[in-house]
């Protein structure tokens, strides 16, 4: 996201508080690009005590992107931390933004929000239900974006991502452990069968949607999703044809995950002209390509 505002010769101020979901080192790393250029600011703070005002007060737009993200470590003593990053954050957020309501924020919601969806593809105006403290979390969030918005006048877009991927992914996400067990002759664990489906969404067509939301004056919920309805036992297929054989791990399914997902995104496509542009495999062919780089370099 940063890189592509950068890009187009937009000045960008990064905020993040580092917090220790995986190494910092790899979130240092993720960094280096957008250092480079001259018109990047890079802040280390907290969103749930920080000082924000003057933050909001010098920005056009606001992508809150932050978050305590994971379902399966979202259960028990860390609930806390969720609350904390997730929920307290946006709420400190947006107390900084009722200063500025002409300033327009775009929200990273989440599918998570569904849990097992009633229908699919999913719109928006099913009931939310979600199946793990993550889920409830960022739903919670989302409320206090549309609580803010109708109080104080706040133009907020939320945008609820389905299954992002891409190269430079979190390094506890499925696919980027399915890339590096291909890579290095490890076994993937496969939670469950396999045949859980998921509307992977890849992480190029993600900016450009909230690139394009945050251009929009349209307010409102949208979901995100990548175009397909594909079983994990699909991109398990898709990475052994691009890389060889596989050696598979089955565990028991995990408590909180959804069985499927799938994106109604025609609210996202009417208000902003969103179209997911990429593939499963050539989304897939992208993380490949980029962790052999990493791999050579290191």
């Amino acid at each position: 996201m940063t890189e592509s505002l950068l890009e187009d010769g937009w000045d960008v101020v990064g905020v993040d508080c580092f917090n220790r979901n995986y190494a910092r080192r790899e979130k240092l790393r993720n960094l280096e690009r957008a250092r480079s250029w001259d018109n990047f600011d890079f802040v280390p703070i907290d969103l749930a005590d920080g000082d924000l005002y003057e933050f909001v007060a010098e920005s056009d737009v606001v992508f809150h992107l932050a978050s305590e993200p994971g379902v399966r470590a979202s259960w028990g003593t860390r609930f806390e931390t969720y609350i904390r990053n997730n929920v307290l954050a946006t709420q400190h957020l947006l107390d900084a933004a009722r200063a500025h309501p002409e300033k327009r924020l775009v929200y990273a919601s989440s599918s998570s929000i569904y849990g097992q969806a009633e229908r699919f593809p999913t719109p928006e105006d099913v009931v939310p239900a979600p199946r793990s403290p993550y889920g409830v979390t960022k739903l919670t969030a989302e409320h206090l974006c549309e609580a803010y918005g109708r109080s104080f006048g706040i133009p907020v877009a939320a945008l609820r991502l389905f299954t992002v991927y891409g190269p430079r992914q979190r390094p506890d996400m499925a696919f980027s452990r399915l890339v590096r067990a291909a890579l290095s002759g490890e076994p993937f664990e496969i939670y469950g069968d396999g045949r859980q489906t998921r509307d992977f969404t890849f992480v190029g067509d993600v900016v450009q949607a909230l690139r394009d939301a945050a251009r929009s004056p349209w307010c409102g919920i949208a979901n995100i999703g990548g175009g397909s309805r594909r079983s994990l036992n699909d991109a398990v297929e898709i990475i052994g044809e691009l890389l060889g054989h596989l050696r598979i791990l089955r565990r028991p399914e995990a408590a909180g995950d959804a069985r499927d997902t799938a994106a109604d995104i025609s609210v996202a496509a009417a208000a902003f002209g969103y179209r997911p542009r990429t593939s499963l495999r050539d989304g897939l062919a992208a993380m490949v390509a980029t962790e052999r780089v990493s791999d050579e370099a290191l």
